[in-house]
């Protein structure tokens, strides 16, 4: 059976990888040709325990991602923008209303 194309594979816009990077890669990795810098400050953090990444919580309750690489992985560029919606609500949530101060 023939897999079906995803929507952003090729796409210049779905993979960055900043082998300049005084800081790359800042993960570890096994296949640093794939490690995409495009999502360099992940945007699933606000997810919580949700995001669905290799994280842990410390002990100050603070969320440490240091070992967790999903959101460079090449082929993660769609699981990142599918979680855009939960983070929108997220977004309206914490939203400031000016009105209302």
């Amino acid at each position: 059976m023939m897999s079906e194309e995803k929507y952003w594979e090729g796409k210049q816009y779905a993979f960055f990888s900043h082998k300049d990077c005084e800081y790359f890669p800042c993960h570890k990795t096994n296949d640093p040709e794939n490690f995409n810098c495009l999502f360099c400050y992940c945007p699933l953090y606000a997810l919580g325990d949700q995001c669905g990444g290799n994280f842990r919580y410390t002990k100050e309750g603070i969320k440490d991602c240091s070992k967790c690489g999903l959101p460079h992985k090449r082929d993660n560029f769609g699981y990142i923008t599918g979680k855009y919606n939960e983070i929108m609500e997220i977004a309206k949530k914490n939203r400031r209303n000016p009105d209302k101060e």
